[in-house]
């Protein structure tokens, strides 16, 4: 039976939900989207994998922070506009508040237990990824052509790594699935219903170009203003999310005099042992630039304006996505990305995730009861968090 995904669902169950992500996510945009289909498609059944796959694609073809904008999408469909925004504010806010924290004592990460406790983190990712990978490759690959397709995807991406890279591949998914795929037209598991027409999604999108084109006058001096033009235009032309908007970032508020490279790399630093989105490495950003207001103030503005297009652009195309998605070339595109992604997840579960995570036999160790934990014993990534840790914190505390 295809699984209901109207308003009809809980502004209340999406915050929790999206706030115990938001706790535990890590790992980057790419885990992001392991802990969202482990806890929202296999869990709690919000979305089928055909819908998660598609809204995955559409994320992956526009500009932002691709994992947020997922986040944010299936908040939508499952509570409407309250639903949407209660997703954001439960994944993002607690990274928010962490980075500022973080910031404020990285001496005390800099030690010997912090460092071993964010490399725990890292561990966390790599089995939460391997089993996302696990799972979606026997739902979204059935068959041989989307197992090659998997493959070479995953092959291409470790060869050529890069945002521009990962778009190529997932065109390249589509291309092929049109050509060589047969998905049942007639299958409502694909439908993403949407409680508003294509004219609000064209008037969405008109606010997201009117606003780019605004604040493209914003003075080069620090200010309110400023701080959300600058902002606002990084988050509308990045494609891949997460580190790709760092030299964006870093030209906006770096090398227009408003803060040091000293204090940009800080927070950078302190962004790595977060959960959550990159993309909330603004709010750090904008409460140290001196726009005489409140850092709050600063934090926020630079916050909501970050994320502000991608959301636009996301909700300007699911009412459009509809029709779309009726054409039986559509569906058939659809088979191939979903094989691609799988491959993109893949090729991620090396590198980064592998290379800079697992060091020694020990740690290979932790990730193979972790991943245990995750696919043999089907508990929360809140323990594989916990478990990682503490393996990799214990030894110190101990001697």
């Amino acid at each position: 039976m295809p699984i209901e995904t109207t308003s009809k669902g809980r502004v209340g169950d999406v915050l929790r939900t999206f706030t115990k992500l938001g706790f535990t996510s890590f790992g980057g945009p790419v885990a992001h989207i392991a802990y969202f289909h482990k806890e929202l498609v296999e869990r709690k059944r919000w979305v089928s994998e055909d819908q998660f796959s598609q809204l995955l694609a559409i994320c992956q073809f526009l500009p932002g922070p691709a994992s947020s904008q997922l986040g944010f999408a299936l908040g939508l469909l499952r509570a409407g506009w309250l639903g949407a925004i209660a997703a954001f504010v439960a994944f993002t806010l607690p990274s928010s508040l962490l980075l500022l924290a973080f910031a404020s004592a990285l001496s005390l990460l800099s030690g010997p237990v912090g460092q071993a406790a964010i490399h725990g983190l890292k561990l966390v990712a790599f089995a939460v990824v391997a089993d996302a990978v696990l799972g979606m490759s026997k739902k979204l690959c059935p068959d041989t052509l989307r197992r090659g397709i998997a493959l070479f995807s995953a092959s291409a991406l470790l060869l050529v790594s890069s945002a521009w890279s990962q778009i190529f591949v997932v065109l390249g998914g589509a291309a092929i699935g049109v050509l060589f795929c047969r998905e049942s037209a007639g299958s409502t598991s694909y439908k993403i219903k949407v409680g508003y027409s294509r004219r609000v999604g064209v008037i969405i999108f008109s606010i997201f170009l009117c606003l780019l084109f605004l604040l493209s006058f914003a003075p080069t001096e620090a200010g309110i203003f400023s701080l959300a033009g600058a902002f606002y235009q990084a988050g509308a032309l990045v494609f891949g999310g997460g580190h790709v908007v760092l030299p964006l970032l870093e030209d906006a508020v770096v090398n227009t005099g408003w803060i040091t490279k000293e204090n940009f790399l800080a927070g950078y630093g302190a962004a790595q042992a977060i959960p959550g989105p990159m993309f909330a490495f603004s709010s750090y950003l904008g409460a140290i630039v001196p726009t005489g207001y409140n850092s709050g103030l600063g934090a926020t503005i630079a916050l909501l304006f970050m994320f502000l297009p991608g959301f636009l652009l996301v909700a300007a195309v699911l009412p459009i996505w509809q029709r779309i998605s009726d054409n039986p070339a559509a569906l058939n595109a659809i088979a191939g990305v979903n094989a691609a992604v799988v491959g993109l997840l893949g090729a991620a579960l090396y590198d980064p995730i592998f290379i800079s995570g697992v060091m020694s036999s020990f740690d290979l160790a932790v990730c193979i009861i972790a991943f245990g934990m995750l696919a043999v014993w089907c508990l929360s990534p809140l323990y594989v968090v916990i478990w990682c840790v503490a393996a990799s914190t214990m030894p110190l505390l101990i001697l």
